[in-house]
């Protein structure tokens, strides 16, 4: 009886940290269409432990990806998680080559209130930032009424994926 409960709650902890193949499907469509191809590959960045224990946020096997089509670096994506009122949602962020952000998109809203958040006329005003710029909420980033929690947690997420990138890219782990 406790293998089996066990046995449980490690499977659902493990399958707890991979990406549903929606979410996956989701993401190739975005890449295919900000890069304008039809097939890609998507290749791992490990990063050094005594690196990553020390950037904003941890890049692990599920978050953050190396774009490749027809053996050329395009660009990166990171799928990652910003929290709302009360629940986290799902987004990504897609950079072209020069580690600009071409892209970034809510794939999974799981609120009732706040889903402004997603709209492309806002998440507009992230697309072309540079790894090593540091967005103001309110000032750089328009607040939204309705969904002010939500769009503080992806400015400050998208805050700490671009100083990560910027130090990764210092370091020429990318």
């Amino acid at each position: 009886m406790k293998q089996t409960i066990f046995v449980t709650i490690l499977v659902f902890f493990i399958s707890s940290f991979t990406v549903s193949k929606r979410i996956e499907a989701m993401i190739s469509k975005e890449i295919k269409a900000v890069f304008e191809i039809d097939t890609y590959t998507k290749e791992l960045i490990t990063i050094p432990l005594e690196v990553n224990s020390t950037l904003p946020l941890e890049i692990t096997d599920t978050n953050f990806f190396k774009v490749v089509s027809n053996n050329n670096k395009l660009g990166y994506y990171y799928f990652g998680q910003a929290y709302g009122k009360a629940d986290y949602f799902d987004f990504i962020v897609i950079f072209d080559n020069d580690l600009l952000i071409s892209k970034i998109k809510i794939l999974v809203y799981r609120e009732d209130h706040g889903g402004e958040v997603g709209s492309r006329r806002w998440l507009k005003q992230f697309i072309g930032t540079t790894a090593n710029t540091q967005l103001k909420y309110q000032e750089d980033i328009a607040a939204i009424s309705g969904a002010t929690i939500s769009a503080k947690s992806i400015t400050n997420q998208v805050n700490k994926l671009l100083k990560t990138v910027h130090i990764l890219n210092t370091k020429q782990l990318l």
